[in-house]
């Protein structure tokens, strides 16, 4: 693929930084080497000496001094070795993708988006997206002043069929003329999509993707909740399906392991992958090299089917909390709203009945009754349109608050009326 015709001007003009370079040169040479080229602290000057970490398992995670050195020094921009390692062997392992594809860990997926977007998108550009969608998103995309075309969805995600009918005013032979304004990506969220908890059949991503050939777009694969999937076997992900090399998915560790942390991976064709890190080295100059350590050691003592087992009780928890709501949804709103239950994630997007728009009942009456849900308005793309939806996170709240919330709501919502 010609990824050129993707790339913003900035992203093109971005060079490697010569230092940056000499320092992952440096890190992988060998005791021998004598350097006097990196302009890296001397970590003896560093107050820490050492660190351990008791895991819920019972193990211990050990930083002696040597490892802590490392883990307060500076790394290379697209993550530590170990850490890729192990993270590509997953995707492979996972998804198995059919083109190659290249790896660089971000401070939680939303670098990696921010980057992703600040690469591919200009301004004046059409781009595609599943409304409503995550804020952190629509925050990063419309200061970048493009056109936000949005693609109507349901509780399977989107729908190809809309999709086709948004391509249908541009002609396929025509998307690489000079000027033609044909969109060249498309941003999901496939699974326990944030806000609305759906989740894409696996017919539907395969109809999107060959939309996405016919048209020569990339696919922005957005999946911090692909480890939440409450039933097996996992749906097939676009990353799997992509025998092209128009994928670019990014992954996160906050739902599983720790939000705090910040670990996230992008995941693409490397030419792509490169100009991520490119102006990783520019930016943040690369992800805390003390919380990959920290993360790294955790996997590699739990090797893969550690880490899944681990993945089947996180999940479990969040079932748990999803039957638990829905279970109270039916109990106290059966009359006055309308849901679908999510298959993954930790969101339930709820519909008020008779409430044309939730934004002042929600910031104003719900702040009385001391009850908070977000007003969907905030996950719009024109978030003053009014919006008769909420959603609710079940991932905090014991079943008993998730049953006193709603049992609040109700009567809000019987009040607005």
């Amino acid at each position: 693929m010609n990824y050129a015709r993707f790339l913003t001007a900035v992203s093109a003009a971005r060079k490697p930084s010569a230092i940056r370079m000499l320092t992952e040169l440096q890190q992988r040479s060998p005791p021998s080497m004598i350097s006097l080229a990196g302009g890296a602290p001397n970590p003896n000057t560093f107050p820490f000496l050492s660190a351990s970490f008791r895991l819920k398992d019972g193990q211990t995670l050990n930083f002696d001094e040597a490892l802590m050195k490392r883990a307060l020094q500076y790394s290379a921009s697209n993550g530590i070795p170990e850490l890729l390692t192990w993270m590509k062997k997953l995707q492979k392992d996972l998804h198995n993708p059919p083109s190659p594809m290249d790896m660089c860990v971000t401070t939680g997926s939303q670098e990696g988006l921010c980057k992703v977007f600040e690469m591919l998108v200009n301004p004046g550009d059409n781009v595609l997206l599943d409304a409503p969608t995550y804020s952190g998103t629509l925050a990063a995309l419309q200061p970048l002043g493009c056109n936000l075309i949005n693609v109507s969805s349901d509780q399977h995600g989107m729908i190809p069929a809309a999709l086709r009918e948004v391509l249908s005013r541009w002609d396929p032979s025509e998307v690489h003329k000079p000027g033609s304004t044909a969109p060249k990506i498309l941003y999901t969220i496939p699974n326990g999509g944030n806000p609305t908890g759906a989740s894409m059949t696996t017919q539907r991503k395969q109809e999107v993707y060959e939309l996405a050939r016919q048209y020569d777009m990339l696919i922005i694969e957005d999946d911090p909740y692909y480890f939440l999937q409450f039933d097996k076997p996992w749906a097939p992900t676009f990353l799997s399906m992509d025998v092209d090399g128009r994928i670019l998915r990014t992954d996160s560790f906050s739902k599983i392991l720790s939000s705090g942390l910040r670990i996230g991976f992008v995941t693409g064709p490397k030419p792509l992958v490169d100009r991520v890190v490119l102006h990783i080295q520019a930016s943040t100059m690369h992800t805390s090299t003390f919380t990959q350590l920290m993360v790294s050691q955790l996997l590699h003592s739990w090797g893969q089917d550690g880490f899944l087992q681990h993945i089947d009780g996180v999940i479990e928890f969040y079932r748990k909390q999803r039957n638990a709501m829905i279970s109270s949804a039916d109990k106290w709103l059966k009359d006055v709203a309308e849901w679908h239950a999510p298959s993954a994630g930790m969101f339930l997007w709820i519909k008020l009945k008779g409430i044309a728009d939730t934004q002042q009942l929600i910031m104003e009456k719900a702040l009385e009754k001391e009850v908070l849900l977000v007003p969907g308005g905030v996950f719009m793309i024109n978030s003053s349109d009014p919006c008769p939806y909420v959603r609710a996170a079940f991932s905090l709240s014991t079943p008993e608050q998730i049953d006193e919330a709603f049992r609040r709501l109700s009567s809000l919502i019987k009040e607005a009326k």
